[in-house]
């Protein structure tokens, strides 16, 4: 009898960074070690990294390791750095934000907050994966087609936090066929998964996951 290892193909996950304790510096969240918390997990294309954080800490995606490692992303290049979330100057009071980040590129991927000059980086709030293949990208986060409508995104110099508000029934993680599944789309960042709304003087980024469901 020969017996055949039939390899299963994990379907996408969410990976709510830092668990508990959410996306903070060590001054504020002493515990908080980021590089320890994702070097025990896999990364594949069409993964979302769920950051929970407030207006007080941003959020920067970089592909340089250069500007990670200065923990200043003031001269990056818009093809290689993407800021999802920004310091509010104008807020009152801190309030939670919550931005859900897809995995659309290959290969080494930083994270770090620039905020207060780099001090809430330099803090601990950093860390760095490397993505896989895994299954490819799915048709909802591949590039949109030549001449569809360009993504919706954070105008220069506007200062407002880009809020991201996840649906409750938000549930990536799902099988996919064969069909579904390629390696189309993997250069470049997806920034047409968010539209910017304005709600109260903020602007909140929704994901646009109705791509997915057929919800939306």
């Amino acid at each position: 009898m020969v017996l055949m290892a039939v390899g299963v193909v994990s379907g996408y996950k969410n990976y709510t960074v830092g668990d508990d304790l959410g996306w903070f510096d060590k001054l504020e969240k002493p515990g908080v070690d980021y590089q320890k918390w994702a070097s025990s997990k896999t990364f594949s294309l069409g993964d979302f990294l769920i950051f929970n954080t407030d207006n007080n800490h941003t959020l920067v995606q970089t592909y340089n390791s250069t500007i990670y490692h200065l923990c200043d992303d003031s001269n990056a290049l818009d093809n290689d750095t993407t800021q999802y979330a920004s310091p509010d100057p104008s807020a009152s009071s801190v309030h939670p934000v919550t931005v859900a980040v897809p995995l659309v590129k290959e290969g080494p991927t930083f994270f770090f907050s620039s905020d207060y000059d780099g001090e809430q980086c330099e803090n601990g709030q950093r860390f760095s994966i490397n993505v896989t293949h895994g299954q490819g990208l799915p048709p909802s986060l591949r590039e949109p087609t030549p001449g569809a409508p360009g993504p919706v995104s954070q105008e220069s110099g506007d200062d407002t936090v880009p809020e991201t508000t996840v649906p409750a029934n938000f549930d990536h993680p799902k099988d996919i066929s064969d069909d579904d599944s390629d390696d189309d789309g993997e250069n470049g960042k997806k920034k047409s998964n968010a539209v910017v709304v304005q709600v109260s003087g903020f602007s909140k980024v929704l994901v646009m996951l109705g791509l997915i469901y057929g919800c939306w």
